[in-house]
């Protein structure tokens, strides 16, 4: 089969890294990107892997006529055996130019879950609307990247005959424990042998909520003296004068430590004695599925289906509540003193990853969606 994919962009961002695990772990050759925007930073990684990459050089929030003609053009010229948008405006742009241009068989691809005025743009939200009164007609089918995801968009008003679940899948072999990348880390970090570390990785963002995790972690700060916290991800450094302000303002300034982006993340997640979610708003959170990977034990707020992904291998608390996180976070740092108990956690949350969210698993639930009829069955693929 030849797969055509349509995508708002290739930044850093959780829908872009699916798609790029998806098409270079799969045989790159059968698959054709189109970023209606550039090539941000996976455009280069996917080419390098063999993967063809269009840019349309839309800007972002605009969409141009010459771009709209010229996606329209490359469908008709590659004839693809099916289409696959991902994201919103992916999804509304390349399915109707998509059956305009002639492809009968385009799916999208849906990686929000909770619609927040305030963490999402007016913009998406009306795309999003859009989308649910187009969804009976245009989409043969719709991928939803947690079962979350899946309700709250047929409550939208999505057809649910043609909503299907795909876990996001995780290369295993990339994310396991390593200790020589965990004592290298910790030693660049200036983090001691004997200093426990709970890190959150995500950009500075509303909905990941920093400010609950700095507010929980205060608490424990002023009854432990062995833990530091460590905050990796875009606008995660000192430079950001609203999160630098908050961590002064509980006091926190030699206990955080500001890391910004990292392309680094299994040897980060190593490095962590616990991951923490603190997020108002998720959908299917690719952290704590990494972290776990990692034998990383986590804390998570219950977003998306975060409590899914631990299990019965993470402490899961209600979003918003810092005293919540705060107490689950003590208990995990309270059993971390029994080291057998604490290895059987870290064992059990690789074995969940490795066994339920594979590459493997992913990629084949997308290969029988894409030969599928055109009326998909109800249910969930790659469970």
């Amino acid at each position: 089969m030849k797969i055509l994919h349509i995508i708002t962009g290739l930044g850093d961002g959780g829908a872009e890294a699916v798609l790029y695990r998806l098409c270079t772990h799969d045989d790159p050759s059968r698959h054709h990107v189109i970023s209606m925007i550039d090539g941000g930073k996976y455009g280069p990684l996917l080419q390098g892997a063999g993967v063809r990459v269009t840019c349309l050089g839309m800007s972002r929030g605009w969409i141009s006529l010459r771009g709209l003609w010229q996606l329209h053009r490359l469908i008709r010229q590659h004839k693809p055996d099916a289409m696959q948008t991902w994201m919103y405006h992916g999804d509304l742009v390349g399915g109707v130019v998509g059956r305009l241009a002639g492809c009968t068989n385009v799916f999208w691809n849906i990686r929000h879950t909770d619609l927040v005025p305030g963490a999402t743009g007016r913009s998406t939200r009306l795309v999003a609307r859009i989308g649910a009164l187009l969804s009976p007609f245009v989409p043969t089918g719709i991928v939803a990247c947690a079962e979350r995801a899946r309700t709250v968009h047929i409550e939208m008003g999505y057809d649910c005959r043609k909503l299907t679940v795909i876990h996001n899948g995780y290369d295993v072999t990339r994310f396991q424990p390593d200790m020589q990348a965990r004592a290298t880390l910790r030693q660049e970090f200036g983090v001691s042998p004997d200093t426990i570390l709970i890190g959150l990785v995500g950009r500075w963002n509303a909905q990941k909520d920093h400010p609950n995790l700095l507010s929980a972690f205060s608490r424990l700060a002023c009854e432990r003296k062995n833990i530091a916290l460590l905050l990796i991800g875009a606008g995660c450094t000192l430079e950001n004068a609203e999160l630098a302000a908050q961590v002064e303002r509980h006091g926190l300034s030699s206990r955080v430590i500001f890391a910004g982006r990292r392309s680094d993340i299994p040897a980060v997640m190593n490095a962590l004695d616990i991951h923490v979610l603190s997020s108002s708003s998720e959908a299917f959170p690719n952290v704590v599925a990494e972290a776990m990977a990692c034998g990383t034990p986590c804390v998570v707020t219950d977003v998306g289906d975060a409590a899914f992904i631990v299990g019965e291998t993470g402490w899961v608390v209600p979003p918003a509540d810092p005293i919540c996180l705060a107490r689950a976070l003590d208990q995990a740092l309270e059993e971390r003193q029994d080291q057998e108990t604490w290895q059987a956690r870290r064992f059990a949350a690789r074995r969940r990853i490795v066994e339920i969210f594979s590459l493997e698993r992913m990629i084949e639930a997308y290969h029988q969606l894409w030969k599928s009829s055109a009326s998909p069955k109800e249910g969930s693929a790659g469970e």
